[in-house]
């Protein structure tokens, strides 16, 4: 069936451009004016054909979901596609096909080999937490030591929740923002790391009250995210589900495999403390997109339920890992994790430190050694990137560069992420360069010959290539986000400050990563992420 849906698209281009060339032909005489008849009576009928089969697929999706079956995991039309073949490795475990997505393939990937970084400042921002105090309460002055898992501040609202150093060192400057808001801690690190002493916890005996406690305490309970609003969750909550995605889709995403190679105890270990925090299950997404399966440490994991997502990009945003296995309806609360938090969590019960270390991955093509590097949470740009002669118009992201965050060499790395990417600033105009598409970029428009060579990478630049334009429907944003999520209009919803119809529409479901590739897609050059935190914040604080 596949091959007859491609076949009337071929007739019906064929078609189209003896429309245009036949009326040349027909000059010649009778016998082209019939020819023409002919011609465009069979394409009427191949376009008529061609508009019933697109509308019986539309009409046989929208049943399909009305009866609950999952449009995404599998095709819903007449000319169905193939939806992969399972691999070997997964046998045992559940598979999810994902049909949306798209895969931005940039160049300036990192070399496999993970390097010693050279950072020597580190720092918490209060601003990478949502819903904290802009003036948290510090507990630290400019010239105090401090132990890797000392406390640095705590939120007045919630002065249970503990942010903790983490590296041992000297507090260097506490950075104000706009208003006097705190804006970052600064500690100068020592070259031979302390570490804050722990009482041992019996995990196997202990209550979950007390391990709550002692999670807070030690400064690890700031690394749960809970959805919906990705807040750090209150401690008397119980999550229905907690996930921990094992693999990540973005562009030049680290490799976890990599990053939990040496760290396996650890891993494991954080694993089972979830298991003690919630009554629910713990999720494990699987990478099924390789021809080799992923590491031990992630498919022979215990205590959890694994299951496999195949998929381009967001396969791998736990969001959508969520969607398609127990989504989230209005009330409920899940926590996720992300590896390298987890391995930190288990660390604190099999090391018996706060041991922020985390491996890094410095990509990008502005770079001259894209690489991995080991250092700790929240190290200082400049000093990851020193020795890199990065010119005047490179840009460097905390993060990928469809939701990560622009900053400067004098900037820190954000609480939760493990990336940076340096690019060129798209900073300059190009004459009719929607109109002549003569040089290749990341598109998912076929007006570029880009699908012609799946495989080939992009040196990209930041260039939006338009402005801000009217919000027009496109069906491009449905897409690119494989979810039973209509984001257009769950984004016209926020615009509106229509509260029933952002809850019906599933914004609880969302975060700003999971539309981000939407963002990318969108021909109206509309600010999604920022739509969305605004939707999530105005739906959390009416409560």
């Amino acid at each position: 069936m596949s091959h007859l849906k491609i076949s009337v698209q071929r007739f019906s281009l064929f078609a189209l451009f003896s429309f245009i060339a036949l009326p040349i032909w027909a000059q010649s005489g009778t016998s082209g004016s019939n020819y023409l008849a002919y011609m465009l009576g069979a394409a009427a009928v191949i376009l008529l054909l061609s508009a019933i089969a697109m509308v019986s697929s539309n009409l046989i999706g929208i049943k399909a979901q009305e009866m609950g079956v999952d449009t995404d995991a599998g095709d819903m039309s007449i000319f169905p596609k193939s939806a992969g073949k399972k691999p070997a490795y997964a046998n045992g475990s559940g598979i999810t096909f994902l049909k949306k997505g798209y895969d931005i393939l940039l160049e300036g990937g990192a070399a496999t080999e993970v390097e010693p970084a050279t950072a020597t400042r580190f720092a918490v921002q209060p601003p990478n937490f949502v819903g904290i105090s802009p003036i948290p309460k510090v507990t630290v002055e400019i010239g105090d030591e401090v132990k890797a898992g000392d406390v640095l501040f705590f939120d007045k609202k919630r002065p249970a929740i503990k942010y903790c150093a983490p590296v041992s060192g000297e507090v260097v400057a506490v950075n104000r923002g706009a208003k006097r808001s705190i804006a970052e801690v600064v500690i100068l690190a020592d070259k031979e790391q302390k570490y804050r002493e722990y009482p041992t916890f019996d995990l196997a005996n202990g209550s979950r009250e007390d391990l709550v406690n002692y999670l807070l305490e030690s400064g690890v309970w700031p690394m749960i995210n809970q959805r919906p609003y990705d807040i750090v969750p209150e401690p008397e909550d119980e999550p229905k589900n907690i996930f921990v995605s094992t693999f990540d889709t973005a562009p030049l995403a680290p490799d976890n495999n990599l990053v939990v190679a040496g760290r396996e105890t650890a891993f494991q270990k954080g694993l089972d403390v979830l298991g003690k925090l919630t009554s629910g299950k713990v999720y494990l997404g699987l990478d099924a997109r390789g021809d080799h399966a992923p590491a031990d440490a992630f498919t022979q994991a215990t205590g959890v339920v694994k299951h496999w997502f195949k998929g381009a990009h967001p396969s791998g945003n736990v969001g959508v890992q969520i969607h398609h296995l127990d989504p989230i309806n209005a009330g409920d609360k899940v926590w996720t994790m992300t590896v390298q938090e987890v391995i930190t969590l288990g660390a604190l019960f099999s090391e018996g430190r706060f041991n922020t270390e985390r491996v890094v991955a410095l990509t990008g093509a502005e770079l001259k050694k894209p690489r991995y590097v080991r250092t700790y949470q929240g190290a200082n740009l400049g000093d990851l990137l020193a020795g890199e002669p990065l010119h005047e118009k490179a840009r460097i992201v905390s993060g990928d560069v469809l939701s990560g965050k622009q900053k400067t060499r004098d900037n820190f790395m954000d609480f939760r992420a493990d990336q940076v990417t340096v690019l060129e600033e798209g900073d300059q105009y190009e004459m009719f360069g929607w109109l002549l598409p003569l040089k290749s970029r990341p598109s998912i428009s076929r007006t570029f010959p880009n699908f012609m060579v799946p495989d080939l990478k992009f040196k990209a630049n930041t260039n939006t290539h338009g402005e801000q334009r009217a919000f027009v429907v496109t069906g491009q944003y449905e897409s690119m986000l494989p979810m039973d999520i209509m984001p257009q209009h769950l984004m016209k919803s926020i615009m509106m400050n229509d509260f029933e119809r952002m809850e019906g529409l599933g914004i609880y479901e969302l975060s700003e990563e999971d539309v981000a590739l939407c963002e990318f897609a969108c021909t109206s050059k509309q600010p999604l992420q920022a739509l969305l935190r605004e939707g999530l914040d105005t739906m959390r604080e009416q409560g």
